[in-house]
């Protein structure tokens, strides 16, 4: 809700609020946000100024008391005397850079206007949007700025952003506008970002800020793997479930920039938006731009809270389109089991495999085009090779699908090699430098996208691609990131538009080809993670989380994708061991185990299993799809997060759950473990049960010899044959719990294997362990 009463402004959501007035100078102060408070007086929360402090500047000689230094406000530029983190920063015509933007006026509306070239949030049946747009300007010149507050009551969620309007006749060069700010009376907050790369996205830090400036941002053409936009503010005391946390992201795919800054004066200043380095738009006479918009939350319940608010508004206003709720098919891709050598006949083979054990989707991956026998060859050239493919992509996709299996394709289409038709036709569409020699990445170059022909070509290459055969998915590739960033079509005094018009030309792309084909499940991946961001979700509903599919890796990487994003947004593979990345060796039930909590896949060869390895993946797949529902579109909830993992997906209703249990390293006689359920309803009833499971019995080594008639020697002939025949069976958990119990005394488990004797009432827990548990809602009969 947005109410305004005599300048003051008050947006509240269901458990939050957010407030600022209009001063008498004319600039908007910060008043508050966090959990929902009333306010019956103003001006309890503005701040006291009865006099100028030390060396800082007087705003006017009306004002001498006022410094903006010391303010909290709603936006921030140069000149006028604060010296913090600006929001806007302009150089007009005659030179100058001091900006004075002053309240004009203000309107609330009960819907949000569309961007013309971004990405946003909306509103659905079940939830609307209320939006406040505050006119501010320049007191120099004919230059606007709009403020606008999107309001979504239900999740708990305020989003901004901002336009810049150039009223003037002359042009004016727009160095930074950001898209949210967020001025806080006091310091000493953690910042709690996700740093990592190629392979270790989403490792968070914490940082305590109590003086200085902190920045995350990205400036590799994308999000970045480096640095995701999301990021958590919170107090050094806030825990998974209590404490204070807010939660910020951006709806951009492109160079970010957040700062959280601590002033001469113990105040906090968080902004968020494009970042501004090497930015910088031509903004001609009666011409706009627009900010992405920045999504913020807040939460007394700790991380936990938070997370859940993040969840949910991702899953109800950025995902959208048919496969927004739609549970998505297991899928099975052909490139750790192939790589670029490809052919139908291979292909063909595996996705019978894959069809025998359930897998319902087949993906051919790299490969498939051009004279595409490595990575430096034929990107851009979007034909088969008939050398690989006889008759073409139709014929294989219609092969595949009269196996009873839908098709996907794997494509990279923002890129070019050197040495391909495209290039050699069009060198002057790849961004490089003229005269410069390149610096390449993965052997390839980033095509302009900022150049509307190429936009155009990329349209037009894939619609024939997507049209010309029955296609269900696609995986979307961005193997590298920027260098040499030049848009030969732009020209040398428009360079600091670049990357910015790169990505509004890959959202026109995007916006596109999944409106002309609403039915293919988009998935996005940029080598793995480094493009996973709100803006790509906006119109692909799922991201390949990381190249990474060690289970261990895993564990960690989702952990923290967990923190802002969905788990329909996360697309996880069970793989080979030894590991393509880490060459460590994991249980086959741990890789599913991690991989199922998200967008279940598979990559590994399906032809070279075993029989005992076809038959446990074969039961997996059946098990996910039973419970996909919760598993996709579940509440996930985070237990312990150090040597043991605990995660829990909870269905909307709260009838169903699956937890999951997961062990790093062993430690010797440490037998017990407790698994803690989290998002039930307290006084429902829940069978809580595993799947009971058979241990081969040469994970015991010679310990076989305390049990068998004979002596065994280690990994001898007699040693695997007995194996082939006897197993050790697992423990079983069964028990009716009511979920009070379930989340607050848990569940004890049976007693790991501590060196003292084994049987089916031992735990099996070795290194890379894992255990997955099933709960659901029962009849209360016969239940204490």
């Amino acid at each position: 809700m947005i109410t305004e009463n005599e300048g003051f402004y008050w947006l509240t959501t269901e458990h939050t609020a957010y407030g600022f007035q209009v001063l008498e100078t004319g600039h908007l102060e910060h008043l508050y946000y966090g959990p929902k408070i009333r306010v019956k007086d103003p001006s309890a929360l503005s701040e006291k100024c009865a006099f100028g402090l030390g060396n800082t500047i007087a705003y006017d000689a009306a004002h001498e008391n006022l410094s903006l230094e010391n303010m909290r406000l709603e936006m921030s530029s140069y000149g006028k005397g604060d010296i913090r983190e600006p929001f806007v920063e302009i150089t007009y015509a005659d030179g100058s850079f001091s900006s004075d933007f002053k309240f004009d006026h203000a309107d609330i509306m009960e819907e949000k206007e569309a961007y013309e070239t971004l990405p946003g949030s909306y509103a659905t049946e079940e939830e609307g949007v209320e939006q406040l747009t505050v006119v501010l300007k320049e007191q120099a010149s004919p230059v606007y700025l709009e403020l606008h507050y999107y309001v979504y009551e239900k999740s708990d969620v305020i989003t901004r952003s901002a336009k810049l309007c150039n009223e003037g006749d002359t042009p004016i060069r727009l160095r930074r506008l950001l898209s949210t700010q967020l001025d806080f009376s006091d310091h000493d907050y953690v910042v709690s970002d996700f740093h990592g790369g190629w392979a270790r996205e989403m490792e968070r830090t914490d940082t305590r800020i109590t003086a200085g400036k902190f920045v995350n941002a990205s400036y590799t053409g994308g999000s970045s793997s480096r640095a995701n936009p999301f990021l958590m503010l919170s107090r050094e005391n806030t825990t998974e479930e209590t404490g204070l946390c807010y939660g910020m992201n951006l709806i951009y795919s492109g160079n970010h920039y957040t700062a959280v800054e601590v002033g001469s004066f113990g105040k906090t200043r968080v902004v968020m938006g494009i970042n501004p380095q090497s930015f910088c738009f031509h903004l001609e006479p009666k011409k706009t731009f627009e900010a992405p918009e920045a999504v913020m939350t807040v939460s007394a319940d700790g991380f936990g809270g938070m997370s859940r608010n993040m969840q949910y508004f991702v899953q109800e206003h950025i995902i959208r389109g048919e496969w927004k709720k739609k549970e998505r098919p297991v899928l099975l891709n052909s490139w750790e089991a192939a790589y670029f050598d490809i052919n139908e006949k291979k292909l063909l083979k595996l996705a019978k495999a894959g069809k025998e054990a359930g897998i319902e989707l087949f993906v051919m991956d790299d490969g498939w085009f051009g004279e595409r026998k490595d990575d430096k060859r034929s990107l851009g050239d979007w034909e088969a090779d008939k050398k690989k493919l006889p008759d073409g992509v139709r014929g294989l996709a219609d092969k595949i699908n009269a196996l009873g299996l839908s098709f996907g394709i794997w494509v990279e289409p923002e890129m070019v090699n050197v040495d391909s038709d495209c290039y050699r036709a069009h060198p002057d569409w790849a961004m490089d430098i003229p005269g410069r020699e390149h610096s390449e990445g993965r052997n390839q170059r980033v095509l302009d996208l900022a150049n509307p022909e190429v936009v155009d070509y990329i349209i037009e290459k894939m619609t024939a691609l997507f049209s010309g055969a029955n296609i269900s998915y696609v995986k979307w590739d961005m193997n590298r990131i920027f260098s040499d960033c030049y848009s030969k079509y732009l020209g040398h005094e428009r360079q600091g538009e670049t990357a910015h018009r790169y990505m509004t030309g890959l959202y026109h792309v995007m916006k596109t080809l999944t409106e002309r084909f609403p039915h293919i499940l988009f998935e996005g991946c940029a080598a793995g993670g480094n493009r996973f961001d709100l803006g790509i979700l906006s119109y692909f509903p799922q991201i390949w989380a990381s190249d990474n599919t060690d289970a261990v890796c895993r564990l960690a990487i989702q952990t923290g994708y967990s923190y802002g994003y969905p788990l329909s947004a996360v697309s996880a593979h069970v793989s080979a061991c030894p590991n393509h990345q880490t060459l460590r060796v994991t249980p086959l039930p741990t890789r599913y185990h991690v991989a199922a909590f998200g967008v279940l896949g598979y990559e590994c060869n399906f032809c070279e299993l075993n029989k005992e390895e076809f038959l446990e993946i074969k039961r997996q797949i059946a098990e996910y799809k039973k419970w996909r529902q919760v598993l996709q579109f579940g509440r996930m909830y985070r237990g312990r997060q150090d040597n043991l993992y605990e995660w829990t997906a909870v269905s909307e209703d709260q009838k169903a759950a699956v937890g999951m249990l997961a062990q790093k390293l062993t430690a010797a006689n440490a037998p017990y473990a407790r698994y803690h359920a989290a998002g039930l309803a307290p006084e429902k009833c829940y069978h809580f049960y595993n799947q009971p499971m058979k241990h081969d019995i040469r994970e015991f080594g010679d310990l076989i010899n305390t049990a068998a008639p004979i002596h065994i020697r280690k990994d001898s002939f007699i040693h695997h044959a007995v194996a082939k025949f006897v197993k050790m069976d697992g423990e079983t958990e069964d028990y009716l719990v009511y979920g009070d119990g379930l989340m607050q005394a848990g569940v004890n488990l049976k007693q790991a294997f501590s060196a003292t004797g084994y049987n089916s009432e031992v735990r099996y827990f070795p290194d890379f362990a894992s255990r997955m548990y099933f709960m659901e809602e029962q009849d209360e009969s016969g239940v204490l």
